[in-house]
């Protein structure tokens, strides 16, 4: 058994699937079939059921790609200990990102980290909250930054800044020049909202649930008009700058709310204002722990507007 045809069996449960399995690992699909092959005739057991299209984890093989996965984290945890008695700061650290934060917070983080920790260049990457998990689980990210709640992780979370949301209107619409808008005022209204996957969909549903009903394909009659989904926040900014309804945005992705140029009007919610808690997430056994405050500190002096900075207390 080795940790090269652990990591090859951890790629097939994760991709399903035999070809993709072996392009994530950089490797011929007979080479990647061959050492999983081998490995079941070591250990006596099927790990996976062949058939079809997909492959499926047998209940057996499941549990030991979740041991696996534990070695596999555990020999990286063994690495970044020995990079740690030289230096914690020394070198890439992979950072995660949501899509819904991404935009606006990694260009001002990127150029803080670089001028205060430049030998610490940052590899990035977007995604979803549960593929970012995931990457996290399996040694190939170093860290996330996303929003709370999150699905249940066993990881160490520190919690960065709090977000109010804003609701963002064509400047010709009645609403356009009040003070404040109640979530009850928008069950009036035909809303756009992100598609399913994003984590800020499921939070302005919370604010909106009426909007749930209405963007599943249920519900007729009176109250909100039928939602409209789409791709990305500046995909939905355009569409709401043409006239087709409002939606509900972050703050920080809203660098002036009163902008005299723009096609929008951005009005805040009444208070208690909804928002969301931006948090840092990061395994347990990543001994890098200088990075991380590095990346909580940088990410201290961005100044995102709108939003409040939260106490630099870890949390588990």
């Amino acid at each position: 058994m080795t940790l090269t045809e652990l990591k090859y069996i951890v790629a097939v449960a994760r991709a399903r699937h035999f070809g993709h399995a072996a392009e994530a690992c950089f490797v011929a699909q007979p080479t990647l079939s061959v050492a999983i092959k081998k490995l079941e005739d070591e250990l006596g057991v099927t790990l996976f059921e062949r058939g079809g299209s997909e492959v499926s984890v047998t209940p057996l093989g499941a549990q030991i790609v979740a041991q696996a996965e534990r070695v596999l984290e555990q020999t990286a945890a063994i690495k970044e200990l020995a990079k740690q008695n030289k230096d914690p700061l020394a070198g890439p650290l992979r950072l995660g990102v949501i899509y819904t934060i991404g935009p606006y917070l990694l260009p001002p983080l990127v150029k803080n980290l670089i001028e205060h920790v430049p030998q610490m260049p940052l590899v990035l990457q977007e995604n979803f909250t549960v593929k970012l998990l995931d990457l996290l689980r399996q040694g190939e990210l170093d860290a996330a930054i996303m929003a709370l709640p999150l699905p249940e992780h066993g990881m160490a979370v520190q919690p960065l800044y709090d977000e109010p949301f804003v609701v963002a209107m064509p400047k010709t619409h009645p609403w356009a020049k009040r003070k404040d808008i109640s979530a009850e005022d928008l069950k009036s209204e035909t809303m756009l909202l992100l598609g399913a996957g994003h984590c800020f969909r499921d939070q302005v549903l919370e604010v909106c649930p009426e909007m749930a009903r209405f963007s599943s394909g249920s519900g007729a009659g009176n109250g909100m008009q039928r939602t409209f989904e789409g791709s990305s926040l500046e995909t939905i900014r355009h569409m709401v700058a043409s006239g087709i309804g409002l939606t509900v945005l972050p703050r920080a992705s809203v660098p002036d709310m009163k902008d005299p140029h723009g096609m929008l009007t951005f009005v805040p919610f009444q208070e208690p204002a909804p928002s969301r808690r931006v948090v840092i997430v990061w395994r347990k056994s990543f001994t890098r722990r200088a990075a991380i405050d590095a990346v909580v500190q940088a990410v201290g002096d961005c100044r995102l507007p709108g939003v409040e900075m939260v106490s630099l207390q870890a949390a588990a």
